[in-house]
Protein backbone atom coordinates (compact mmCIF):
# COMPACT_ATOMS: atom_id res chain seq x y z
CA UNK A 1 0.00 0.00 0.00
CA UNK A 2 1.83 2.85 -0.95
CA UNK A 3 -0.17 5.49 -1.05
CA UNK A 4 -2.98 4.80 1.41
CA UNK A 5 -4.59 8.16 1.52
CA UNK A 6 -4.97 8.03 -2.29
CA UNK A 7 -6.49 4.78 -2.48
CA UNK A 8 -9.22 6.14 -0.24
CA UNK A 9 -9.21 9.59 -2.22
CA UNK A 10 -9.59 7.60 -5.23
CA UNK A 11 -12.19 5.57 -3.88
CA UNK A 12 -14.26 8.65 -2.76
CA UNK A 13 -14.13 10.34 -5.81
CA UNK A 14 -15.59 6.75 -7.71
CA UNK A 15 -18.38 7.32 -5.64
CA UNK A 16 -18.77 11.14 -5.95
CA UNK A 17 -19.04 9.99 -10.11
CA UNK A 18 -21.19 7.81 -9.77
CA UNK A 19 -23.55 9.79 -7.80
CA UNK A 20 -25.66 12.21 -10.45
CA UNK A 21 -26.17 15.49 -9.98
CA UNK A 22 -29.31 17.68 -11.01
CA UNK A 23 -28.89 21.06 -12.63
CA UNK A 24 -27.87 23.50 -10.07
CA UNK A 25 -25.19 20.80 -9.50
CA UNK A 26 -26.29 19.28 -6.21
CA UNK A 27 -26.27 15.41 -5.62
CA UNK A 28 -29.22 13.86 -6.37
CA UNK A 29 -31.71 12.65 -3.58
CA UNK A 30 -31.20 8.67 -3.56
CA UNK A 31 -34.76 7.93 -3.88
CA UNK A 32 -34.97 9.53 -7.18
CA UNK A 33 -32.03 7.23 -8.57
CA UNK A 34 -32.83 4.10 -10.85
CA UNK A 35 -32.04 0.59 -10.75
CA UNK A 36 -29.01 1.14 -12.86
CA UNK A 37 -27.41 4.20 -10.88
CA UNK A 38 -28.48 2.77 -7.51
CA UNK A 39 -26.22 -0.44 -8.25
CA UNK A 40 -23.45 1.60 -9.79
CA UNK A 41 -23.57 3.64 -6.72
CA UNK A 42 -23.52 0.64 -4.17
CA UNK A 43 -20.64 -0.88 -5.99
CA UNK A 44 -18.60 2.07 -5.74
CA UNK A 45 -19.70 2.66 -2.44
CA UNK A 46 -18.70 -1.09 -1.43
CA UNK A 47 -15.26 -0.44 -3.16
CA UNK A 48 -14.87 2.56 -0.63
CA UNK A 49 -14.92 1.00 2.48
CA UNK A 50 -13.20 -1.77 1.49
CA UNK A 51 -10.18 0.36 0.79
CA UNK A 52 -10.98 2.64 4.29
CA UNK A 53 -10.65 -1.29 6.06
CA UNK A 54 -7.96 -1.67 4.57
CA UNK A 55 -6.01 1.53 5.99
CA UNK A 56 -7.50 0.78 9.23
CA UNK A 57 -6.17 -2.53 9.79
CA UNK A 58 -3.02 -1.26 8.83
CA UNK A 59 -3.59 1.41 11.19
CA UNK A 60 -5.15 -0.86 13.84
CA UNK A 61 -1.84 -3.20 13.55
CA UNK A 62 0.15 0.18 14.46
CA UNK A 63 -2.05 0.85 17.44
CA UNK A 64 -1.35 -2.84 18.23
CA UNK A 65 2.72 -2.66 18.13
CA UNK A 66 2.82 0.35 20.46
CA UNK A 67 0.44 -1.28 22.73
CA UNK A 68 2.30 -4.32 23.21
CA UNK A 69 2.80 -5.68 26.68
CA UNK A 70 6.42 -5.34 27.28
CA UNK A 71 5.79 -1.62 27.00
CA UNK A 72 3.98 -1.83 30.22
CA UNK A 73 2.19 1.35 31.12
CA UNK A 74 3.60 3.67 28.55
CA UNK A 75 1.79 1.59 25.54
CA UNK A 76 -0.31 3.63 23.69
CA UNK A 77 -3.76 1.88 24.90
CA UNK A 78 -3.06 1.89 28.47
CA UNK A 79 -1.66 5.92 28.49
CA UNK A 80 -5.22 6.62 26.61
CA UNK A 81 -6.92 5.15 29.34
CA UNK A 82 -7.38 1.56 27.75
CA UNK A 83 -6.06 -1.86 28.93
CA UNK A 84 -6.04 -3.20 25.25
CA UNK A 85 -5.47 -2.08 21.47
CA UNK A 86 -8.68 -3.96 20.86
CA UNK A 87 -10.97 -1.88 23.60
CA UNK A 88 -9.39 1.20 22.33
CA UNK A 89 -10.12 0.58 18.68
CA UNK A 90 -13.75 -0.87 19.58
CA UNK A 91 -14.26 2.13 22.33
CA UNK A 92 -13.33 4.77 19.12
CA UNK A 93 -15.22 2.78 16.22
CA UNK A 94 -18.51 1.94 17.64
CA UNK A 95 -17.48 -1.90 17.02
CA UNK A 96 -17.12 -5.02 18.62
CA UNK A 97 -13.96 -6.46 20.80
CA UNK A 98 -13.88 -9.23 18.81
CA UNK A 99 -14.18 -6.92 15.22
CA UNK A 100 -11.15 -4.98 16.57
CA UNK A 101 -9.29 -8.00 17.72
CA UNK A 102 -10.00 -8.83 14.20
CA UNK A 103 -8.99 -5.78 12.23
CA UNK A 104 -5.48 -6.24 14.07
CA UNK A 105 -5.18 -9.66 13.16
CA UNK A 106 -5.87 -8.80 9.42
CA UNK A 107 -3.36 -5.76 9.72
CA UNK A 108 -0.70 -7.88 11.31
CA UNK A 109 -0.98 -10.44 8.76
CA UNK A 110 -0.70 -7.90 5.67
CA UNK A 111 1.62 -5.81 6.86
CA UNK A 112 5.47 -5.10 5.52
CA UNK A 113 7.70 -6.93 7.67
CA UNK A 114 11.18 -5.95 9.16
CA UNK A 115 14.06 -9.03 9.86
CA UNK A 116 16.28 -8.80 12.62
CA UNK A 117 18.78 -7.85 9.94
CA UNK A 118 16.48 -4.82 9.21
CA UNK A 119 16.29 -5.74 6.08
CA UNK A 120 12.69 -5.21 4.44
CA UNK A 121 9.98 -8.47 3.84
CA UNK A 122 6.63 -8.94 2.43
CA UNK A 123 3.93 -9.29 4.09
CA UNK A 124 2.86 -12.87 5.91
CA UNK A 125 -0.23 -12.98 3.67
CA UNK A 126 0.85 -11.55 0.46
CA UNK A 127 -1.78 -12.11 -1.61
CA UNK A 128 -4.31 -11.45 0.92
CA UNK A 129 -2.39 -8.25 1.73
CA UNK A 130 -2.79 -7.14 -2.29
CA UNK A 131 -6.53 -8.08 -2.31
CA UNK A 132 -7.20 -6.00 0.40
CA UNK A 133 -5.36 -3.30 -0.93
CA UNK A 134 -6.71 -3.02 -4.26
CA UNK A 135 -10.32 -3.66 -2.75
CA UNK A 136 -11.04 -6.36 -4.08
CA UNK A 137 -11.80 -8.36 -0.36
CA UNK A 138 -13.09 -6.75 2.60
CA UNK A 139 -11.50 -7.50 6.01
CA UNK A 140 -13.99 -9.72 7.15
CA UNK A 141 -13.38 -12.03 4.06
CA UNK A 142 -9.56 -11.74 4.74
CA UNK A 143 -9.93 -12.34 8.19
CA UNK A 144 -11.32 -15.96 7.52
CA UNK A 145 -9.22 -16.66 5.08
CA UNK A 146 -6.02 -15.75 7.38
CA UNK A 147 -7.64 -17.24 10.38
CA UNK A 148 -7.71 -20.69 7.96
CA UNK A 149 -4.15 -20.31 6.51
CA UNK A 150 -2.97 -20.02 10.36
CA UNK A 151 -4.49 -22.86 11.39
CA UNK A 152 -3.24 -25.21 9.24
CA UNK A 153 0.00 -23.97 8.55
CA UNK A 154 1.93 -26.55 11.03
CA UNK A 155 0.37 -29.03 8.81
CA UNK A 156 -0.13 -27.83 5.17
CA UNK A 157 3.16 -27.40 2.64
CA UNK A 158 4.82 -23.83 2.07
CA UNK A 159 3.67 -24.23 -1.92
CA UNK A 160 0.01 -25.50 -1.07
CA UNK A 161 -0.56 -22.74 1.48
CA UNK A 162 0.50 -19.97 -1.11
CA UNK A 163 -1.36 -21.61 -3.89
CA UNK A 164 -4.75 -21.90 -1.56
CA UNK A 165 -4.35 -18.43 -0.89
CA UNK A 166 -3.83 -17.06 -3.84
CA UNK A 167 -7.07 -18.58 -5.28
CA UNK A 168 -9.08 -18.17 -2.25
CA UNK A 169 -8.48 -14.28 -2.79
CA UNK A 170 -9.46 -14.50 -6.53
CA UNK A 171 -12.64 -16.52 -5.91
CA UNK A 172 -13.31 -14.45 -2.62
CA UNK A 173 -13.98 -11.19 -4.84
CA UNK A 174 -17.67 -10.71 -5.03
CA UNK A 175 -18.67 -13.03 -2.54
CA UNK A 176 -21.08 -12.77 0.18
CA UNK A 177 -18.94 -13.67 3.75
CA UNK A 178 -21.07 -16.69 4.19
CA UNK A 179 -20.41 -17.66 0.72
CA UNK A 180 -16.49 -17.14 0.86
CA UNK A 181 -17.02 -19.07 4.57
CA UNK A 182 -18.43 -22.35 2.67
CA UNK A 183 -15.43 -21.71 -0.27
CA UNK A 184 -12.58 -21.40 2.77
CA UNK A 185 -14.25 -24.90 4.93
CA UNK A 186 -13.35 -26.74 1.10
CA UNK A 187 -9.96 -25.04 0.87
CA UNK A 188 -9.20 -26.21 4.47
CA UNK A 189 -10.33 -29.72 3.74
CA UNK A 190 -7.48 -29.89 0.58
CA UNK A 191 -4.95 -28.42 2.77
CA UNK A 192 -5.36 -30.61 5.74
CA UNK A 193 -7.58 -33.43 5.18
CA UNK A 194 -5.79 -34.93 7.91
CA UNK A 195 -7.37 -33.02 10.71
CA UNK A 196 -11.27 -33.97 9.56
CA UNK A 197 -11.22 -36.81 11.09
CA UNK A 198 -10.03 -35.55 14.82
CA UNK A 199 -12.68 -32.79 14.67
CA UNK A 200 -15.37 -34.60 13.56
CA UNK A 201 -14.84 -37.30 16.37
CA UNK A 202 -14.73 -33.70 19.09
CA UNK A 203 -17.94 -32.67 16.92
CA UNK A 204 -19.81 -36.08 17.12
CA UNK A 205 -19.29 -35.91 21.17
CA UNK A 206 -21.05 -32.59 21.42
CA UNK A 207 -24.09 -33.44 19.57
CA UNK A 208 -27.15 -33.22 21.89
CA UNK A 209 -30.37 -32.29 21.37
CA UNK A 210 -32.38 -30.85 24.55
CA UNK A 211 -35.74 -30.65 25.24
CA UNK A 212 -38.05 -29.03 27.96
CA UNK A 213 -41.41 -27.41 28.28
CA UNK A 214 -41.30 -23.57 28.82
CA UNK A 215 -44.58 -21.41 29.06
CA UNK A 216 -46.48 -23.50 27.13
CA UNK A 217 -44.20 -24.25 24.47
CA UNK A 218 -42.27 -27.26 23.79
CA UNK A 219 -38.42 -26.00 22.97
CA UNK A 220 -36.03 -28.38 21.35
CA UNK A 221 -32.34 -27.50 21.18
CA UNK A 222 -29.84 -29.52 18.83
CA UNK A 223 -26.66 -29.34 17.96
CA UNK A 224 -25.63 -32.09 15.45
CA UNK A 225 -22.20 -33.35 13.43
CA UNK A 226 -22.22 -33.01 9.75
CA UNK A 227 -22.65 -36.79 9.78
CA UNK A 228 -25.63 -36.94 11.52
CA UNK A 229 -27.18 -33.74 10.51
CA UNK A 230 -26.75 -34.66 6.31
CA UNK A 231 -30.23 -36.82 6.90
CA UNK A 232 -32.06 -34.24 9.01
CA UNK A 233 -31.37 -31.61 7.14
CA UNK A 234 -31.72 -33.34 3.10
CA UNK A 235 -35.25 -34.44 4.79
CA UNK A 236 -36.90 -31.09 6.33
CA UNK A 237 -35.14 -29.33 3.46
CA UNK A 238 -37.28 -31.61 0.85
CA UNK A 239 -40.22 -31.32 2.66
CA UNK A 240 -40.36 -27.46 2.51
CA UNK A 241 -39.27 -27.39 -1.10
CA UNK A 242 -42.05 -29.64 -2.39
CA UNK A 243 -44.52 -27.92 -0.32
CA UNK A 244 -43.17 -23.81 -2.06
CA UNK A 245 -43.30 -25.79 -5.51
CA UNK A 246 -47.36 -27.16 -4.85
CA UNK A 247 -48.26 -23.74 -3.47
CA UNK A 248 -46.53 -21.75 -6.70
CA UNK A 249 -48.31 -24.44 -9.16
CA UNK A 250 -51.72 -23.94 -7.05
CA UNK A 251 -51.09 -20.27 -7.28
CA UNK A 252 -50.87 -20.44 -11.28
CA UNK A 253 -46.95 -20.09 -11.10
CA UNK A 254 -44.70 -21.08 -13.54
CA UNK A 255 -45.28 -24.75 -12.79
CA UNK A 256 -45.58 -26.47 -16.51
CA UNK A 257 -43.42 -26.97 -19.10
CA UNK A 258 -45.76 -25.21 -21.40
CA UNK A 259 -45.92 -21.86 -19.01
CA UNK A 260 -42.00 -21.91 -18.33
CA UNK A 261 -41.57 -21.42 -22.28
CA UNK A 262 -42.01 -18.06 -22.10
CA UNK A 263 -39.76 -15.24 -22.68
CA UNK A 264 -36.34 -16.71 -20.69
CA UNK A 265 -32.92 -15.80 -23.26
CA UNK A 266 -30.21 -18.83 -22.46
CA UNK A 267 -27.24 -19.57 -24.46
CA UNK A 268 -27.61 -18.95 -28.45
CA UNK A 269 -30.96 -16.74 -27.26
CA UNK A 270 -32.67 -20.06 -25.94
CA UNK A 271 -34.03 -19.98 -22.87
CA UNK A 272 -34.42 -21.78 -19.79
CA UNK A 273 -37.74 -23.21 -20.16
CA UNK A 274 -38.22 -26.69 -19.40
CA UNK A 275 -37.34 -28.30 -15.99
CA UNK A 276 -36.55 -31.99 -15.59
CA UNK A 277 -36.79 -33.58 -12.42
CA UNK A 278 -37.17 -32.15 -9.04
CA UNK A 279 -37.19 -33.62 -5.13
CA UNK A 280 -39.90 -35.47 -3.80
CA UNK A 281 -43.63 -34.89 -4.45
CA UNK A 282 -45.60 -32.15 -2.71
CA UNK A 283 -47.63 -33.10 0.26
CA UNK A 284 -51.17 -32.81 0.43
CA UNK A 285 -52.33 -28.99 1.40
CA UNK A 286 -55.99 -29.69 3.06
CA UNK A 287 -58.49 -26.48 2.66
CA UNK A 288 -57.98 -25.85 6.51
CA UNK A 289 -54.80 -24.73 5.43
CA UNK A 290 -55.22 -22.62 3.05
CA UNK A 291 -57.44 -20.52 5.30
CA UNK A 292 -54.16 -20.19 8.04
CA UNK A 293 -51.55 -17.06 7.80
CA UNK A 294 -48.40 -17.75 5.67
CA UNK A 295 -45.86 -19.98 7.43
CA UNK A 296 -42.71 -18.22 7.79
CA UNK A 297 -39.75 -20.36 6.49
CA UNK A 298 -39.07 -21.56 10.24
CA UNK A 299 -42.93 -22.34 10.81
CA UNK A 300 -42.16 -24.51 7.92
CA UNK A 301 -39.59 -26.16 8.89
CA UNK A 302 -40.73 -27.02 12.28
CA UNK A 303 -43.92 -28.47 10.73
CA UNK A 304 -41.49 -30.48 8.26
CA UNK A 305 -39.96 -32.68 11.63
CA UNK A 306 -43.30 -32.66 12.95
CA UNK A 307 -43.94 -34.52 9.67
CA UNK A 308 -41.28 -37.15 10.02
CA UNK A 309 -41.82 -37.91 13.64
CA UNK A 310 -45.71 -38.59 12.79
CA UNK A 311 -44.72 -40.30 9.69
CA UNK A 312 -42.17 -42.31 11.85
CA UNK A 313 -44.82 -42.97 14.49
CA UNK A 314 -47.03 -44.91 11.98
CA UNK A 315 -49.15 -42.38 10.35
CA UNK A 316 -51.44 -43.80 7.84
CA UNK A 317 -50.93 -41.28 5.06
CA UNK A 318 -50.88 -41.67 1.77
CA UNK A 319 -48.88 -38.92 0.67
CA UNK A 320 -44.47 -39.42 0.92
CA UNK A 321 -43.25 -35.88 0.91
CA UNK A 322 -39.80 -36.70 0.99
CA UNK A 323 -40.30 -38.97 -2.02
CA UNK A 324 -36.40 -38.80 -3.47
CA UNK A 325 -34.72 -36.98 -1.05
CA UNK A 326 -31.40 -38.56 -0.81
CA UNK A 327 -28.23 -37.71 0.93
CA UNK A 328 -25.22 -37.62 -1.94
CA UNK A 329 -21.85 -38.02 -0.93
CA UNK A 330 -19.17 -37.08 -3.13
CA UNK A 331 -15.53 -38.14 -3.10
CA UNK A 332 -12.83 -39.26 -5.67
CA UNK A 333 -11.82 -42.93 -6.70
CA UNK A 334 -8.61 -42.57 -5.56
CA UNK A 335 -9.06 -41.20 -1.74
CA UNK A 336 -12.05 -43.63 -1.53
CA UNK A 337 -9.29 -46.42 -2.07
CA UNK A 338 -6.16 -44.58 -0.62
CA UNK A 339 -7.73 -43.38 2.87
CA UNK A 340 -6.93 -39.75 1.59
CA UNK A 341 -8.48 -36.58 1.08
CA UNK A 342 -11.87 -35.48 1.82
CA UNK A 343 -15.41 -35.84 0.59
CA UNK A 344 -18.53 -33.81 0.42
CA UNK A 345 -21.80 -34.25 1.71
CA UNK A 346 -24.34 -31.98 -0.50
CA UNK A 347 -26.35 -29.55 1.31
CA UNK A 348 -23.32 -29.48 4.14
CA UNK A 349 -20.62 -26.76 3.94
CA UNK A 350 -18.37 -28.22 5.93
CA UNK A 351 -16.27 -31.36 3.92
CA UNK A 352 -15.80 -34.32 6.10
CA UNK A 353 -13.01 -37.11 6.46
CA UNK A 354 -13.09 -40.53 4.51
CA UNK A 355 -14.23 -42.63 7.37
CA UNK A 356 -17.41 -40.61 7.36
CA UNK A 357 -17.52 -40.51 3.86
CA UNK A 358 -17.22 -44.63 4.19
CA UNK A 359 -19.97 -44.71 6.79
CA UNK A 360 -22.37 -42.79 5.03
CA UNK A 361 -22.19 -44.38 2.15
CA UNK A 362 -22.92 -48.26 3.89
CA UNK A 363 -26.06 -46.18 5.13
CA UNK A 364 -29.97 -46.62 3.17
CA UNK A 365 -30.93 -43.49 1.82
CA UNK A 366 -27.28 -42.29 0.89
CA UNK A 367 -26.13 -42.02 -2.26
CA UNK A 368 -22.41 -42.82 -2.65
CA UNK A 369 -21.16 -40.11 -6.41
CA UNK A 370 -17.70 -41.68 -6.73
CA UNK A 371 -15.85 -39.82 -9.56
CA UNK A 372 -13.16 -41.51 -11.59
CA UNK A 373 -10.22 -39.66 -13.23
CA UNK A 374 -12.41 -38.22 -15.77
CA UNK A 375 -16.15 -38.03 -14.86
CA UNK A 376 -17.98 -39.62 -17.83
CA UNK A 377 -21.76 -38.95 -18.13
CA UNK A 378 -24.70 -39.63 -20.44
CA UNK A 379 -26.57 -37.98 -23.10
CA UNK A 380 -30.00 -39.08 -23.85
CA UNK A 381 -30.48 -36.70 -26.81
CA UNK A 382 -34.19 -36.32 -27.97
CA UNK A 383 -34.78 -39.85 -26.25
CA UNK A 384 -36.84 -38.57 -23.46
CA UNK A 385 -37.64 -35.17 -22.05
CA UNK A 386 -37.07 -35.50 -18.22
CA UNK A 387 -33.27 -35.28 -16.79
CA UNK A 388 -32.68 -38.23 -15.47
CA UNK A 389 -31.58 -39.07 -11.66
CA UNK A 390 -28.33 -39.94 -12.85
CA UNK A 391 -28.16 -36.78 -15.29
CA UNK A 392 -29.16 -34.81 -12.22
CA UNK A 393 -26.68 -36.43 -10.47
CA UNK A 394 -24.05 -34.94 -12.64
CA UNK A 395 -25.19 -31.81 -13.05
CA UNK A 396 -25.11 -31.38 -8.94
CA UNK A 397 -21.65 -32.74 -9.66
CA UNK A 398 -21.14 -29.62 -12.30
CA UNK A 399 -22.95 -26.83 -10.80
CA UNK A 400 -23.09 -27.50 -7.07
CA UNK A 401 -26.25 -26.86 -6.98
CA UNK A 402 -28.25 -23.77 -7.95
CA UNK A 403 -25.52 -22.49 -10.69
CA UNK A 404 -26.64 -18.93 -10.02
CA UNK A 405 -27.10 -18.42 -6.19
CA UNK A 406 -25.47 -21.70 -4.77
CA UNK A 407 -28.61 -23.42 -3.00
CA UNK A 408 -28.39 -26.68 -2.38
CA UNK A 409 -28.84 -29.36 -4.95
CA UNK A 410 -32.07 -30.83 -3.34
CA UNK A 411 -33.45 -27.33 -3.88
CA UNK A 412 -33.15 -27.02 -7.49
CA UNK A 413 -34.77 -28.59 -10.77
CA UNK A 414 -32.81 -29.51 -14.09
CA UNK A 415 -33.83 -27.40 -16.66
CA UNK A 416 -33.19 -27.24 -20.22
CA UNK A 417 -31.39 -24.06 -21.65
CA UNK A 418 -32.66 -24.20 -24.93
CA UNK A 419 -35.97 -25.70 -24.73
CA UNK A 420 -37.13 -28.75 -25.54
CA UNK A 421 -40.21 -28.13 -26.93
CA UNK A 422 -39.39 -24.42 -29.02
CA UNK A 423 -35.56 -24.91 -29.94
CA UNK A 424 -35.74 -28.99 -29.98
CA UNK A 425 -32.85 -28.71 -27.15
CA UNK A 426 -32.18 -31.95 -26.15
CA UNK A 427 -32.08 -33.68 -22.92
CA UNK A 428 -28.45 -33.82 -22.97
CA UNK A 429 -25.61 -32.31 -19.97
CA UNK A 430 -24.31 -29.66 -22.13
CA UNK A 431 -28.20 -28.65 -22.54
CA UNK A 432 -29.11 -28.61 -19.02
CA UNK A 433 -28.15 -26.67 -15.78
CA UNK A 434 -29.60 -26.35 -12.13
CA UNK A 435 -31.30 -23.54 -10.96
CA UNK A 436 -33.74 -23.33 -8.24
CA UNK A 437 -37.14 -21.74 -8.27
CA UNK A 438 -35.85 -18.04 -7.56
CA UNK A 439 -33.32 -17.94 -10.13
CA UNK A 440 -35.36 -19.85 -12.88
CA UNK A 441 -37.71 -17.03 -12.65
CA UNK A 442 -35.28 -13.95 -12.93
CA UNK A 443 -33.54 -15.92 -15.59
CA UNK A 444 -37.05 -16.33 -17.13
CA UNK A 445 -38.14 -13.24 -16.52
CA UNK A 446 -35.08 -10.60 -17.18
CA UNK A 447 -33.67 -11.83 -20.14
CA UNK A 448 -30.04 -13.64 -18.88
CA UNK A 449 -28.39 -15.79 -21.13
CA UNK A 450 -26.27 -18.84 -20.17
CA UNK A 451 -23.58 -20.55 -21.71
CA UNK A 452 -21.74 -23.57 -20.76
CA UNK A 453 -17.76 -23.53 -21.80
CA UNK A 454 -16.23 -26.88 -21.41
CA UNK A 455 -17.63 -30.83 -21.57
CA UNK A 456 -19.23 -32.75 -18.92
CA UNK A 457 -18.78 -32.53 -14.95
CA UNK A 458 -15.70 -30.37 -15.68
CA UNK A 459 -17.71 -27.69 -17.36
CA UNK A 460 -17.83 -24.13 -16.25
CA UNK A 461 -21.46 -21.87 -16.40
CA UNK A 462 -21.66 -18.25 -17.31
CA UNK A 463 -24.28 -16.25 -16.80
CA UNK A 464 -24.72 -13.30 -19.32
CA UNK A 465 -26.60 -10.23 -17.62
CA UNK A 466 -28.77 -8.36 -19.88
CA UNK A 467 -27.81 -4.63 -20.67
CA UNK A 468 -30.53 -2.86 -18.72
CA UNK A 469 -28.21 -4.95 -15.98
CA UNK A 470 -24.73 -4.21 -17.00
CA UNK A 471 -24.36 -2.79 -20.70
CA UNK A 472 -20.98 -4.33 -21.11
CA UNK A 473 -22.61 -7.69 -20.83
CA UNK A 474 -19.58 -9.30 -18.60
CA UNK A 475 -20.14 -12.81 -18.27
CA UNK A 476 -20.33 -13.66 -14.43
CA UNK A 477 -19.03 -17.04 -13.43
CA UNK A 478 -21.69 -19.47 -11.50
CA UNK A 479 -21.62 -22.86 -10.74
CA UNK A 480 -19.14 -24.73 -8.79
CA UNK A 481 -16.46 -22.79 -9.96
CA UNK A 482 -17.98 -20.07 -8.49
CA UNK A 483 -19.20 -21.01 -5.29
CA UNK A 484 -17.36 -24.44 -4.72
CA UNK A 485 -13.42 -25.00 -4.19
CA UNK A 486 -11.32 -26.71 -6.83
CA UNK A 487 -7.44 -26.80 -6.46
Amino acid sequence: MDDPIGGLADGLAMVADAWPIDPRGFHVDVDTLGHAELVSLNNTIGALRRRVEAVHARVASEIARQSRPELGSEGLAKKNGYRSPAVLIAATTGTTIGDAARLVAVGDATAPRRTFSGADAPARHPHVAEALSDGRIGMPAASVIISMLDRVALRAGLEERDQAERMLCAQAEGLALDQVGKVVARAEAWLDPDGLEPQEHQFRGERSLLMFERGGMVHLTAKLDPESAAPVKAAIEAIVTAEFRSERAGAGGAGTDEANEDGARGAGGHGVGDHGSGTGAAPVVSSADAHMPRRTLPQRQADALVLLAAHLLGCDSADHPIEGATVIVRVALADLRDGTGSATIDGIDRPVSIATARRLAASGGVIPWVLGARGEILDWGRRRRLFTPTQRLALAERDGGCAMCGLPPGMTKAHHIRWWARDAGPTDLDNGILLCETCHHRIHDNGWEIRIEGRGVDGRVWFIPPPHVNPGRVPRLGGKARFGWAA
